[in-house]
């Protein structure tokens, strides 16, 4: 095959795994994204801090299914192939993420509505266990040697897109409905889309043909009869499984979900930044980042994996305090002068003819050109101040409008994490590929993975979304850093492990 057709053929098989995994990933996001409408949906109302924190969880039950996705469609990627396992795992996602979009509110059906959430958003994450490792392996396993790193971050990006084009078509439907119609239906849109590129995705992935070195191992007879014992019960492979994941994926797992999901959740229940300006500048330092999953990629085939994803886990443990910290005093209101007086506004809550609660919404202006919103709910019965969980009132909402050059600064922010996610994500693909031999690779290479970014990333959202919380509680001046210190750890970790024991060099495996 000349270099020519050879490179023809490795941009269509990019494509084709591009475009179901960005799309798993798309399905995979939304709920992420929507996170803070959901807990108004699927949870009981009267806690929202509980019911946030409810969704975050749920959130992350589909991470830490993730690993057991990974051994059961690994399994059969090893047995029967590449292309018709991760064609399985995209209508499975695919399908889950269409019905979340159907379900019934709380209000309709109780309990039965998380319920049937968490269900599926476990069925995702059985998929999505499935899906990066063979679309990994299906184009590693097409790429001309030496050129590994460079072609398989191609697939790195489409993580990233897939988050951009969620908080894209999230944007685009909220343009086009009214606040009221967004919380009412518009929320399930997103999810109903996907239905669409699913199928889509599914047409071109029909076409494609099997992975060369798969074929060629199935033909001569040297597949594996049961990959999981010689992945997991061979104690020298084993060795390789355990290295890969506390040297590298679990590391990997804790920048990405800093830089691409803690971030956003930071900035909309921490610094109270306005949701639609959150998606906005999430989008555009995702959009000016996502080159450089290539660029790192291709460095790792010149200089070797290792210490570009080392670097990039260092760099972020000493980064991420001073980021923050950064971050959370651009919309700090103490920092800025107030030039317009408090504004208050007064809503009653009536029910059979009583004044049940009163609600107060105070906006203020400052010279900057930052708008702030707060609105407070006073709790009253038969007119009379009552007290509920020891105190008469509660903040329902705040909200902060920022300005173009707050805005801008936060996305120079978010864009540095970016970096540090593509230093240890661009090579990632190749570096797991190249540890495990043909028969296995599926198998071995998906369990770490999964297990570094489905336990140690998935739940990052939740744990230092605690961490934080706990902290304010407790009156810690600084308690919006103090979520920091999960990714700040695990990646220390990592660095150290992956310093002392992952050779630079390949394993050159076959």
């Amino acid at each position: 095959m000349s270099e020519t057709a050879s490179k023809k053929t490795i941009w269509k098989v990019i494509g084709a795994s591009s475009m179901g995994t960005l799309i798993e990933w798309y399905d995979f996001f939304i709920f992420g994204s929507l996170a803070v409408v959901l807990s108004t949906k699927f949870f009981p109302s009267d806690n929202p801090t509980a019911a946030f924190l409810s969704t975050l969880a749920t959130f992350a039950a589909g991470f830490v299914v993730r690993p057991f996705g990974a051994l059961f469609f690994g399994r059969l990627g090893d047995i029967i192939g590449r292309k018709y396992t991760f064609m399985a795992t995209l209508i499975l996602m695919g399908g889950a993420t269409f019905l979340i979009g159907c379900i019934p509110s709380y209000e309709t059906i109780g309990f039965l509505a998380p319920l049937l959430v968490l269900v599926l958003r476990l069925l995702q994450g059985l998929a999505l266990g499935g899906e990066y490792g063979g679309a990994a392996t299906y184009v590693a396993e097409h790429a001309p040697e030496g050129q590994r790193g460079y072609w398989t971050s191609w697939i790195q990006t489409t993580a990233t897109f897939g988050l951009f084009i969620s908080l894209l078509v999230i944007l685009v439907t909220k343009t086009f409905l009214t606040d009221e119609q967004f919380d009412l239906w518009g929320w399930r849109i997103p999810f109903i889309l996907s239905i669409f590129m699913v199928y889509v995705s599914y047409l071109i992935r029909k076409n494609m043909d099997e992975s060369p070195a798969f074929k060629k191992a199935k033909d001569e007879g040297k597949t594996s009869t049961n990959p999981l014992k010689e992945s997991f019960g061979n104690k020298y492979n084993m060795k390789f499984v355990l290295l890969a994941l506390f040297g590298a994926a679990m590391g990997q797992g804790v920048v990405w979900y800093t830089g691409q999901f803690y971030s956003m959740s930071y900035m909309k229940t921490v610094m109270n930044v306005e949701s639609d300006q959150v998606d906005s500048l999430l989008g555009v330092a995702l959009l000016l980042g996502t080159p450089f999953f290539v660029v790192f990629g291709w460095l790792s085939d010149k200089v070797g994996r290792k210490w570009v994803m080392l670097t990039g886990m260092l760099v972020a443990v000493f980064a991420y305090r001073p980021i923050y910290e950064t971050m959370y005093q651009t919309t700090n209101l103490a920092n800025k002068q107030e030039v317009v007086e408090n504004t208050v506004r007064k809503a009653e809550i009536v029910k059979n003819g009583t004044v049940n609660d009163s609600v107060y919404t105070i906006q203020q202006t400052f010279a900057d050109g930052t708008t702030y919103s707060q609105i407070t709910k006073r709790h009253l019965e038969n007119g009379k101040a009552k007290v509920v969980d020891g105190k008469i009132s509660e903040v329902i909402k705040k909200t902060t409008h920022i300005t173009n050059t707050d805005r801008w600064k936060l996305i120079g922010l978010i864009w540095i994490q970016v970096i540090f996610i593509t230093m240890v994500y661009g090579p990632i693909a190749a570096f797991l590929v190249e540890m495990f031999p043909v028969k296995i690779r599926y198998t071995s290479m998906s369990l770490p993975y999964h297990i570094g970014n489905g336990i140690f990333g998935g739940l990052l959202p939740a744990v230092s979304t605690y961490l934080v919380t706990n902290a304010k509680v407790n009156g810690d001046p600084q308690f919006y850093l103090e979520g920091l210190w999960y990714p700040i750890g695990i990646a220390a970790i990592c660095f150290i492990i992956g310093a002392i024991y992952i050779s630079n060099k390949d394993r050159n495996v076959n």
